[in-house]
């Protein structure tokens, strides 16, 4: 079973970009990597999957044109470049490995989860 531990996270201001880092304990390279977020006072949500062999990418739509998901399965780390943030993406980032068949909307899919890093987008 693969550990995960997010990094990268901070407060910034509207507008401002910010990378996320994602780094595995385990080879990556046979899983599906994702991104999840949690906002205050509401559930879960998905951010961002990256398939694992990297050939597809897929986002949530308030994200999609804003956020990149990419992979290095060399560095064990996947990583979510946030750029144009707003105030609300303000949550704690979760990443995830999942075999490589996940339904990415369902969390009981993914089998690992990192212990998330607080992003703060306030002016």
């Amino acid at each position: 079973q693969v550990q995960l531990t997010e990094s990268g996270g901070g407060l910034v201001r509207p507008g401002d970009s910010l990378r996320l880092s994602c780094t595995a304990s385990g080879r990556t390279n046979s899983y599906a990597l994702g991104w999840f977020r949690r906002a205050p006072g509401k559930e879960r949500e998905f951010v961002a999957y990256i398939a694992w062999n990297g050939g597809s990418t897929y986002y949530e739509d308030s994200v999609k044109g804003r956020f990149t998901i990419s992979r290095d399965d060399a560095e064990k780390a996947t990583y979510l470049q946030m750029n144009s943030l707003k105030p609300e993406d303000t949550a704690v980032y979760y990443c995830a490995a999942g075999p490589s068949w996940v339904a990415i909307y369902s969390e009981s899919e993914w089998t690992a989860w990192g212990q998330g890093t607080q992003v703060t987008v306030s002016s």
